[in-house]
C-alpha cells in the first residue's frame, strides 16, 4: 500500500516528461524570450532612421562570435515557436492520432536544424 502512496505523489512528474508537455513549455519559454527581445530590435531600428553613425558603430559590435551565437539562439526560438505554433493550429484543426508526439519531435529537429544552417551562413 505504500509504494501506490508514493507512486500517485509523483505521478504529476511523469505527465511532465511527456515531449508534448516539454514542447508546451518551449512554446512558452520561446515566445516570452521573443517578447524581451523585440523592445531591443525596435530600439536597434529606431537607430537606424535617428543616428546612422551610432547604427553602424551598433552593427560592428554584431560581427563578434558572442552575438553569432546569440543570433543563433534567436533564430532557434522564431524556428521554435513558429513550429510550436503551427503544432497547436494542428491540434485545434486536425483530426490528431498518437504519432503528435513524432511531429513535435521532428517540429523541433526542424527548428534546430533551421537555426543551425542560419549561423553556418553568418559564421
Amino acid at each position: 500500500m505504500g509504494g501506490d502512496i508514493r507512486m500517485s505523489r509523483f505521478a504529476h512528474i511523469k505527465g511532465r516528461a511527456h515531449p508534448l508537455w516539454i514542447a508546451y513549455i518551449l512554446h512558452r519559454i520561446s515566445g516570452l524570450a521573443l517578447a524581451l527581445f523585440l523592445p531591443l530590435h525596435f530600439w536597434v531600428l529606431a537607430m537606424a532612421m535617428t543616428d546612422p553613425s551610432k547604427l553602424d558603430a551598433f552593427l560592428g559590435m554584431t560581427e563578434s562570435v558572442v552575438v553569432k551565437v546569440a543570433e543563433f539562439g534567436l533564430v532557434f526560438l522564431l524556428a521554435v515557436h513558429m513550429f510550436g505554433g503551427l503544432r497547436l493550429m494542428a491540434m485545434e484543426w486536425l483530426p490528431w492520432s498518437p504519432p503528435q508526439k513524432t511531429l513535435a519531435a521532428t517540429a523541433a529537429a526542424a527548428s534546430f536544424l533551421i537555426a543551425t544552417l542560419f549561423f553556418l551562413k553568418a559564421v
